[in-house]
């Protein structure tokens, strides 16, 4: 007789069955109905949270009074030189950023410096851009197009409206 005749037969496992589960599969059959009607709960509230945070807020009294005050600067359309309109745009910008962000030292900021800082408050501005703000008030005979003149502007309104 060889070593393998005394083997015992092999026991194969028993399979395991569906039911009764294991201790912790009860909390979670308990677990998820209650989850389920939490969820169902919360869609109500959803939808009304997404829309007010969508919504404009009213601007505050210097915001308005800067947009005002933009909307009433002459611009320079049909070649008129665009230095002077060009250092009262960055006048207004300055004197917003001087009382929204005091302790920023953002009025000593000048080039590429101060329209980062500016892009770095509101990206959707995109003011960085328009390197023509911070050049053109040093420009002897600076004169912009009136495509020029109305992006520019309408960047200008959208920082005002929008920045942090």
């Amino acid at each position: 007789m060889s070593s393998l005749d005394q083997l015992q037969p092999l026991i194969l496992p028993e399979p395991v069955g569906f039911w009764p589960p294991a201790p912790g599969w009860w909390l979670l059959l308990v677990l998820l109905p209650v989850l389920g009607y939490g969820l169902w709960r919360a869609r109500v509230w959803l939808p009304k949270r997404a829309a007010d945070e969508n919504a404009e807020q009213p601007l505050d009294p210097l915001r308005q009074a800067a947009l005002i005050e933009l909307s009433q600067m002459p611009k320079p359309y049909d070649g008129a030189p665009a230095g002077a309109w060009l250092q009262q745009i960055n006048g207004l910008l300055k004197r917003l950023c001087r009382n929204h962000y005091p302790y920023s030292q953002s009025h000593t900021l000048n080039g590429r410096k101060w329209l980062a800082f500016l892009d770095n408050r509101c990206p959707a501005a995109g003011l960085t851009r328009w390197m023509i703000l911070v050049e053109g008030a040093y420009k002897p005979e600076c004169k912009l197009d009136d495509k020029a003149i109305n992006g520019l502007t309408q960047s200008v309104e959208t920082w005002i409206r929008k920045h942090v």
